[in-house]
Parts: C-alpha cells; structure tokens; sequence
C-alpha cells in the first residue's frame, strides 16, 4: 500500500450515497473494507437470505469492487442506544431524532471500534458533509456544500475524538453527480429510490410503533393555552409541538400543538403566535471545538436555514438566544451550532423560553 493510502471500513447501507463513496476511495487506491450493521429488522435481515434488501445490496456493490464485506450484529446497540430511547422520549411527550443518536452511538462509535479491531483506523459514510483541517491542524466537522443535501446537523453529537478517523468521501459531490457516477460505472443500486424512513419503522407510521411497544398514554385533554378544554385526544404520544394537522377537531381558525403535558395529560392548542419562542435551553451536549462562542449561528431542525444567536454553555445546559421568536422549537430535537461553515457541536433541546 503505497504511504498516502489508507486502510478504511466504509460503512455500507445498500444505498446509492455509501456505495458511490466506497467507488471513490476504491479509485484513489485505499484498501477498503465493506462493513454493513446487521440492525435486527426486515430491511436489514442477514445478508445469507438472499434476496433484495440492504444487505444483500451491499454485498453486491462490495463484490463489483473487490472488497470484503462484513456483517456486524449491532441489533442490541441499536435497541439500547436508539430504540430505547426513542420510545422514552415519546414517552415524556417529546419528539426525539433517531438519526442523530444512531450517528453517534453506532455509526461513529460502535463501527469505529468495530474498524480498529479489525485492523483500520479510518471509517468512510456516504453522508453530504466534510471534514477539514482546522489552522492548527486538527480534524473539524464541516457543512457539505449543498444545502439542500448538507447532514451536518444530524452528525453534530459524533465525538470529537472520532472526527481525526471519519472521511466524507461525497464532500465535493452533489446527489445528481453521485447518481450519475453510480450509473456510469454500472453500480447495482444507481436506480434505487433514497428511502426517507426510520430504519426501524420501515412503514413509517411510528404511532403504529409506540402503540406496539407499549409506549401511547391514555386518553387526555386537549386545552388552549388559557385552560379552556377543546375536546379529547387519544393520547399524548400522538402528538408533536408545532403540529396542525390530524388533531380531530374543528376549532373554527387554524391550532397548533404549543405543548404537552405528560403528567396531567394535557395537549395545549394555540395560534402560530403562540407557538413563538426566542430562547432555548439544550442539555447532553457535545462539543466539537474548545469552546461556544458567544455569538455564532444555529439550527433547531435539520430543514431550517441557521439563525444568529447567542450561545452561553454553562456545564451540560446550553442556553441558546435567537434574539427573535422562532415557531415550534420542538424538545427532544437538537439544536446545533455553526461558526460560518463548521460545526461547534449542539445538545439537545429540553425546552424553550418565551
């Protein structure tokens, strides 16, 4: 291997993204490994079952480019450190992101120390981002170019001790380009669809899902933000902040999910004024540079332009000020924040402050 090359597990979900980023590294002459996560679910069955899932896609694209492919058994991380925790948080009536927290417990943790036991010190994603050296040489997290496909947000709670080992191979590719290059080469999967769904809801109806695992509360109330009840509602786990539609009821004027009460059983309803908060607080937060500054820029969903704001962390509680009312700050999402183009880091929003 010659001394600029290296010895690198990527991360094979069977998708367009990961199989194109494993052909780029494959023509810069890196010895590769395919590593895909045996998740425990339909889509992601073991690949010796054949037929045309994840898995069996992955094995494919790895045996058109020469490389070994593993199948590593994270089905317990995945219910211990993403299933778990999504039911607990629906469970406390807020609404938690999956993605953030399977980045950071399995992709760039548990297939990072799967990568060094078998031998190579660098792991490869087809996730829209980079990552780029700092004037002091260190590894920082980077917005990808297109923002419309950026993933920044959803990796902002990787450790930063991981960032030094993580390539990004699609940095400089937009999705157009990545699929053209699948067909060009004639990769197995340049055709297929990019799936939009929580892995382990592959139906996508995650009410069906909290119902099935026990986690949807009894009928309640729903109230307006003066107390007046406006009519019941089956249960608080069906319901986010910011939502308008599927409440059941005819209120005569548009209401939005302000808030939700798991204790009392209370879904507070108001106007989109009501909805309005400047300030949040953030907890479990995870930092990507030395320190916050006070003034930066940050996001409380991955689909919002980032806004100025001022950052203050204090321990493990980040309070964030926009100086300007947002609609339906969610908790249970995150927030993260961004110096320009680079990633600070981010927590996740435990409530907000009107």
């Amino acid at each position: 291997m010659n001394p600029g090359h290296k010895k690198i597990c990527v991360a094979m979900s069977g998708g367009v993204d990961s199989s194109v980023a494993a052909y780029l590294l494959h023509t810069q002459g890196h010895a590769l490994c395919g590593v895909s996560m045996g998740l425990g679910i339909e889509r992601y069955r073991n690949a010796a079952e054949g037929g045309t899932d994840a898995l069996h896609d992955a094995a494919a694209v790895c045996e058109r480019l020469g490389m070994e492919h593993h199948v590593v058994d994270f089905s317990d991380r995945l219910r211990q450190d993403v299933i778990d925790d999504f039911l607990q948080q629906y469970a406390l009536g807020r609404t938690p992101n999956p993605c953030v927290r399977c980045n950071r417990y399995l992709k760039f943790a548990a297939l990072y120390e799967y990568a060094r036991s078998i031998g190579f010190d660098t792991i490869a994603t087809g996730h829209y981002a980079a990552i780029k050296s700092s004037a002091l040489g260190e590894a920082v997290l980077c917005r990808h170019p297109d923002p419309l496909k950026d993933q920044s947000y959803f990796l902002h709670s990787i450790a930063r001790h991981v960032l030094g080992h993580v390539v990004f191979p699609l940095a400089g590719y937009t999705k157009t380009g990545v699929r053209e290059i699948a067909q060009r080469v004639g990769l197995p999967v340049a055709h297929k669809p990019e799936s939009q769904e929580i892995c382990f809801i592959p139906d996508n109806d995650y009410r069906q899902f909290l119902r099935n695992n026990g986690v949807c509360a009894a009928p309640g109330r729903f109230v307006d933000t003066s107390g007046r009840v406006l009519g019941t509602h089956n249960g608080v786990c069906n319901y986010t902040v910011g939502q308008r539609k599927g409440l059941g009821l005819a209120l005569g004027s548009p209401m939005y999910v302000v808030s939700i009460d798991v204790q009392s059983g209370l879904v507070v309803l108001g106007s989109r004024d009501d909805m309005l908060a400047g300030s949040l607080i953030a907890v479990d937060v995870n930092l990507l540079l030395d320190r916050v500054p006070s003034q930066c820029t940050a996001k409380v969903r991955s689909t919002q332009r980032d806004l100025p704001c001022e950052a203050v962390l204090d321990g493990d509680m980040l309070t964030v000020n926009f100086g300007r009312p947002l609609e339906a700050i969610t908790p249970g999402q995150s927030v993260v924040l961004y110096d320009n183009d680079i990633v600070i880091g981010g927590g996740i929003i435990k409530s907000v402050i009107n």
